[in-house]
């Protein structure tokens, strides 16, 4: 079927960043306090609302989500009925936002032609999140054809697909949002577009933020006009990094993970002055660099960028810092990820989170890479196409478990470890729940708060 093609399937995710290492350390022979950062999930700037563990409303409505997913090209919503009751079962057991883009992955063209509207497929995808009890969100991208200077039939091309709407049609497309908006009522959060897909100026070698700040701006008023209690944020642009001996598009934003490209803290300082208004900022990134994919000082250590752009982000904005995607393992040619085992997955991923939580992120959506085949690495459920499927997977039972454990406003504390070489093992606590993360490929034992642990190759325990 057609939903299976390419056109749905949109966008390389190559590109992404990432962040470094951060709590715990471990102790050979004493037993240590382990010294975590004392903040928690943020909803803000620094010094208000968003102090560390703050809490913050617009409009009565919550800035700070916590941990999430992104629904991508397949989802629970088509395939094998009991397979699909399953994964539905699943997440209503547990529900947590979900975000879905407007147009591509796994939704069809919503205005094919100026003021024809197409919403089955969000239609199906909204009544999923519905059903399952999660917060929805909608990412506003991308744009129909004829916005593009095309015509009424839609190119699924990723060359089509990345491109962003002509300036002429920037007032169509915020129509556009406005539409949905108010089609889903229920729904009051909105990211305004998807990593500034179309909006690079070659010759000048830099974003064309303006461009993407007009747009901004009208599709901000619009939603808002149609509630004002509507959740609107931006820019969704990728935090990309370049390792530390790479000078060019260097920026002061650096550590031993690399250097942020100073064009895109450039992009955000500018949307950050002429937004007409935003009640959170939005980015998404990787924690390997641009050139060749490096990890440094190692997989783990990498992840230290993410608690540092988060940083950097709540000091530059002082909004609510949302990450709309997060990357721990290199693709390789073709997009794929399956260089490494499921354990050393989870366990990177644990690590990242781990991250993003005491760098006081307030929401984070996990990209879901659901496949249709058995095989499915990094994948939250197995695929609803296949007749057994629609049961959790690691990453899942990871998401669910470190949401509740740790939810916006947590406040983290010191747990007591002996048995590990300092560095070997991360370690995040927050009242009864303690997440314990072997970031070694070997086998030991561990003593944290008390309790023995038999530690298998990149494993992932909890305690309480």
């Amino acid at each position: 079927m057609a939903r299976h093609g390419v056109r749905r399937a949109f966008y390389s995710r190559r590109g992404r960043w990432r962040v470094a290492a951060l709590l715990v350390i471990g102790a050979a022979a004493l037993a240590l306090l382990v010294t975590l950062l004392s903040g928690g999930w943020d909803s803000g700037g620094p010094g208000g609302p968003g102090a560390p563990g703050g809490s913050d409303e617009r409009g009565g409505r919550a800035t700070a989500l916590g941990f999430g997913f992104t629904h991508t090209q397949y989802s629970a919503d088509l395939g094998d009925d009991g397979a699909r009751g399953t994964a539905a079962k699943l997440l209503s057991g547990d529900p947590m936002p979900q975000n879905q883009h407007i147009m591509g992955w796994g939704v069809d063209n919503p205005e094919p032609k100026p003021g024809t509207y197409n919403f089955g497929d969000l239609d199906r995808r909204v009544a999923l999140m519905r059903k399952t009890g999660a917060t929805p969100v909608l990412t506003l991208c991308c744009a129909p054809d004829w916005m593009k200077g095309g015509g009424d039939r839609t190119d699924w091309s990723q060359k089509s697909l990345e491109k962003a709407p002509l300036p002429t049609h920037y007032k169509d497309f915020a129509k556009l949002a406005g539409v949905v908006a108010k089609r889903y009522p229920d729904i009051h959060h909105f990211i305004v577009w998807n990593e500034f897909k179309g909006f690079f100026d070659e010759s000048r070698n830099r974003w064309d933020y303006e461009g993407y700040t007009e747009l901004y701006n009208l599709v901000y008023a619009e939603v808002k006009k149609q509630n004002p209690d509507n959740l609107v944020g931006g820019p969704y642009i990728s935090m990309d990094s370049h390792p530390p001996e790479n000078a060019t598009n260097a920026s002061s934003l650096r550590g031993p993970w690399g250097s942020a490209d100073q064009r895109n803290l450039d992009a955000i300082a500018y949307w950050n002055t002429h937004k007409k208004g935003a009640d959170f900022v939005a980015v998404d990134g990787s924690s390997y660099t641009r050139e060749n994919d490096r990890l440094l000082p190692d997989e783990f250590g990498a992840t230290q960028k993410f608690a540092d752009v988060t940083a950097w982000l709540r000091r530059t904005t002082g909004l609510p810092v949302w990450w709309s995607e997060w990357y721990v393992e290199p693709p390789d040619a073709n997009d794929n990820r399956r260089g490494w085992t499921e354990e050393h997955r989870t366990a990177v991923q644990a690590t990242a989170m781990q991250q993003l939580a005491t760098a006081g992120a307030a929401t984070a959506f996990y990209w879901n890479p659901e496949e249709t085949g058995d095989d499915c690495p990094g994948c939250l459920w197995r695929s609803t196409e296949l007749k057994n499927g629609g049961t959790a997977l690691p990453m899942l039972d990871l998401l669910s478990r470190f949401r509740k454990a740790f939810p916006p406003g947590a406040q983290f504390h010191d747990v007591s470890v002996t048995g590990a070489d300092p560095g070997v093992l991360r370690v995040l606590a927050s009242g009864a729940s303690v997440l314990v993360v072997n970031t070694q490929n070997r086998a030991f034992t561990a003593t944290v708060d008390g309790h023995v642990l038999n530690l298998g190759p990149y494993d992932v325990q909890w305690l309480g």
